[in-house]
């Protein structure tokens, strides 16, 4: 699995998701109860806004001096026995996970969390070698369970699945005997995975931060698996997007409550781990040895240009918790492994417009994304600097939608020609119109009609009705 995960075209997979009345169901529980935590957890802290500016200035100036705390982490992870490998594109990071796998002669993989890996399609890679990867964070491991179904949220990866259908899943893969019940259902799946932790030749996690004046690796999860990946396996893989690093703790402590705040409403999460490098002579367990990829995979690209502030992102999903277009299409509509708003963004950028040219379009503008951001990315602009860029500079809007701005714009600009298609407007409209509104419109207005009534033209002019009130009157 990589960024795009199928080749349907956009349209069709909204028009399959919008039929899927569970998954609304669910996306929108969801999204209240999570909308809800973080506003309760932001009173709570206090000067919410304050710390909002303040992640942002973290964020933007570690952006802007990204060579330089990338160069002071990776010397001090080497100085702790650490291996560090800068990565440019998907291959090259893949390439070099597989060369480790072949060099231990790896069999069974475990992976904690990542959405860099699911970005650059490593799983994939690592089971072409024949390698068993197993993933442990509870959603993750149900979706691989499934056939490998794609995930449907940054944090939530599992939210369009309903506890009957996990059961199935169980019953058919896991020989499961038990109810739907969640606490059964859980406690099966840590039965299995403890399992396979012990049996595991490699680890291979993510990572939310990096921290430069350490060379540390931070990871924020709520299972625990994350440490059994990294304790574990006597060879630990990290894998991290390039602008994924503060400079200190004291910027990762800041960063992680606006993430844990913002994701789910938590004070703290359950576990806050800082991999610093192998294990050493004093210590009884980690890995013997560590590895950090530092994936670029596009973003080197993005820096410096008018979506820079993208990489500010945290992968919190508050912009997904309150976008009203992922609440009724899900996450697999956006056919990225990067759904919701930060995706609409951010994977036209790594993925390319050929693709994914329609993301941009699948948003309202309303801007409660970017309320929500805790870095204040501001992501309504950058959506609509994405349709600037499409049409303007990319030349990709849709011939007929050339066509009709053609001539909108040689009508608009002849007053005779204005005003003839302004008088000719009622009569045109006249067999789309009932009850002075069109509810079945032709061409364009197609798709606005299908779940909204659009007024229909008046019969008279507002200019005519001007000129006739005045002639009344005795102005004229």
């Amino acid at each position: 699995m990589a960024m795009k995960i199928g080749n349907e075209k956009f349209k069709d997979n909204v028009n399959k998701q919008m039929e899927d009345t569970f998954m609304r169901g669910a996306v929108a529980g969801a999204q209240e109860r999570l909308r809800t935590r973080r506003l309760d957890a932001a009173e709570e802290l206090g000067n919410w806004e304050e710390w909002r500016s303040h992640g942002e200035e973290i964020r933007q100036h570690t952006l802007d001096h990204l060579d330089y705390y990338l160069q002071e982490l990776s010397e001090n992870l080497q100085k702790r026995g650490g291996h560090v490998f800068f990565a440019a594109t998907a291959e090259e990071a893949n390439d070099y996970v597989k060369g480790i796998v072949k060099e231990k002669r790896a069999k069974k993989i475990l992976k904690a969390k990542s959405m860099v890996t699911e970005e650059i399609g490593l799983n994939g890679v690592l089971e072409q070698e024949g390698c068993d990867v197993i993933e442990t964070d509870l959603g993750e491991y149900i979706l691989q369970l499934d056939d490998h179904d794609p995930p449907s949220h940054i944090v939530t990866p599992a939210l369009h699945k309903n506890k009957e259908q996990i059961k199935d899943v169980f019953t058919e893969k896991l020989d499961y005997k038990l109810t739907s019940k969640p606490e059964e259902l859980a406690l099966h799946a840590r039965e299995r995975l403890r399992q396979e932790f012990l049996q595991a030749d490699i680890g291979i996690t993510g990572c939310n931060f990096a921290i430069a004046e350490s060379g540390s690796v931070g990871l924020v999860t709520n299972e625990g698996n994350a440490g059994m990946v990294s304790d574990l396996p006597d060879t630990q893989i990290c894998v991290m997007g390039m602008e994924r690093i503060v400079p200190t703790f004291e910027e990762f402590e800041v960063l992680v409550g606006l993430l844990t705040r913002s994701a789910v409403g938590q004070k703290l999460t359950s576990y806050i781990t800082a991999l610093t490098g192998p294990r050493t002579a004093e210590e009884a367990d980690g890995p013997s040895e560590f590895h950090l990829v530092i994936v670029d995979n596009g973003r080197s690209g993005i820096l410096g240009t008018e979506f820079q502030s993208v990489l500010q992102c945290i992968r919190c999903a508050a912009c997904i918790n309150v976008c009203p277009v992922y609440r009724h299409i899900g996450g697999h509509s956006y056919n990225s492994i990067y759904p919701g708003p930060i995706g609409a963004v951010l994977t036209p950028l790594l993925g390319g417009y050929d693709d994914f040219k329609e993301l941009p379009y699948a948003s309202t503008l309303c801007a409660a994304c970017t309320d929500a951001c805790p870095v204040k990315i501001p992501l309504h602009q950058l959506l609509h600097r994405h349709r600037q860029v499409i049409v303007e500079r990319e030349g990709r809007a849709p011939i007929s939608e050339k066509m009709a701005m053609k001539a909108f714009g040689i009508g608009a600009s002849s007053n005779p020609l204005y005003a003839a298609g302004s008088k000719m407007a009622s009569s045109v409209m006249k067999p789309f119109t009932k009850d002075e509104t069109i509810s079945k419109g032709p061409g364009p207005l197609k798709a606005w009609t299908e779940i909204r009534d659009f007024p229909a033209p008046n019969k008279e002019r507002f200019r005519d009705w001007f000129k006739q009130h005045e002639k009344e009157s005795g102005k004229l």
